[in-house]
This record gives C-alpha cells, structure tokens and sequence, in this order.
C-alpha cells in the first residue's frame, strides 16, 4: 500500500516547530498586556467655564526724595559809621577851585605808618633770634647733666636724637613743647621733661620788640 501523502508534506514532523511559534506569540501577548495602559476619559464643559476676574496686583512706586536745594547765603550787609562832626582831622587837605589842566600837581606822598608787630604770632625767623642764657655750649651743658637716660632704652639698646620743638615766649619762658621726631623707649617723654623744666630763654626780637618765636632742637641719646 502507497503512502498518500509525501514525506515534505507531513505536518506531523513541524508540529514541535509550530508548538514554539505558538509559544512565542502567546509570551508576546502577555507581555503587550501588561506594557498597555489605560486612561479615564475627561469631558470637559466649555459652557461651565467661567473667566474669573482677578484683581490687578498693584506695585508701589517707591519715590526718591530729592534734597532741596541750600538756602543762598546771606548777603554782606555793608555797615556805615556815623562820624561825629567834631573829629579832629591830622592832615589839612588844600584844594584849589581854579585849578585847570594846566596847574601843576603835587606828587602825593603817602604817610609812613610803621607796621605793628603782633606779638601774639609766632615767628619761625626773626631779627634776632632766642638763645638759652650762657649760649649754645651752656644749653649742651644743660641737657648733659639733666637727661637721664631711660632704663627700656638701655636694656633694647636705644640711642639717636629726639627732635623737640617748643615756643620761646616774649617773657622768655618755654611752652608748647612736642616731639617732631622720636626714637621710643622713654627718650621722647624724657626729653619732653628736660626742655620744659628749662630756666627762661633770651626771647627773639622783631623791630626791637620781644616776640614768640618756634625753636627746634635735637637732644641726642647716645650709649657708652
């Protein structure tokens, strides 16, 4: 007995192959169905909707004072002074009614008024300037025997000179004492000390009168 169908064509022999495809497909649904998702359906009424009328948020302008302008200053006010009639007058003035431009004019001289002397500025130069009595050998006498040098300057081993500046009154006397220039340690405040108690100076002279003259002297500290 011949078989009725041929060997290629028996489905028999693919039914493995089939059963996969199947498998497969089935493995693809499952997994399809859990990546789908659903959503609700909105409706939305156009007709319920209503413009809500939001007030406008007002800014504050913030508003930038302006100065006002300086008072102007005061005007001069120009004072008059009243002279008495009865002034006497230094100097008699002539003047002559028929003068004409052919008159010759005396050359005006003007007075000599000598400058006065003020004797409350202080000079820096004068005619004649201050001394200490006994002169300038005296005065580095003076300072020898009186300034002590200050033990913080021995131990830190300071020395130099101290510039002090000081007014020599009309009367002579010292005031206004400072230190110009300093070297620490005790020297500036010592040498403040010494120059005050200094006995009165021969004050400067201007135009032959006494007046306050500004001085500068070094006072030199030196270790030995």
């Amino acid at each position: 007995m011949k078989e009725k169908k041929t060997r290629k064509a028996d489905l028999e022999r693919k039914k493995g192959l089939f059963f996969e495809i199947g498998l497969v497909i089935a493995l693809l649904v499952v997994f399809g169905a859990f990546q789908y998702k659903s959503y609700e359906k909105q409706t939305v009424n156009l007709q319920q909707q209503v413009a809500e009328n939001t007030p406008e948020e007002m800014v504050p302008i913030t508003e930038q004072k302006v100065k006002p302008p300086p008072p102007p200053p005061p005007k001069a006010v120009t004072q008059i002074e009243v002279v008495n009639d009865n002034v006497d007058v230094n100097e008699d003035i002539d003047i002559d009614a028929e003068a004409n431009d052919n008159t010759v004019m005396e050359k005006y001289v003007p007075p000599e008024n000598e400058e006065e002397v003020d004797e409350q500025e202080i000079f820096t130069v004068v005619e004649s300037m201050p001394e200490f009595p006994g002169g300038t050998g005296a005065l580095m006498k003076y300072l020898a025997e009186h300034i002590k040098y200050p033990a913080l300057a021995k131990e830190s081993g300071i020395q130099g000179r101290v510039f002090i500046n000081f007014v020599v009154e009309p009367d002579g006397s010292i005031s206004h004492v400072k230190v110009l220039r300093g070297i620490g340690g005790g020297c500036d405040e010592e040498a403040v000390k010494v120059v005050e108690s200094m006995p009165k100076w021969k004050p400067g002279m201007q135009r032959g009168k006494p007046v306050r003259v500004s001085y500068n002297l070094p006072v030199k500290f030196t270790l030995q």
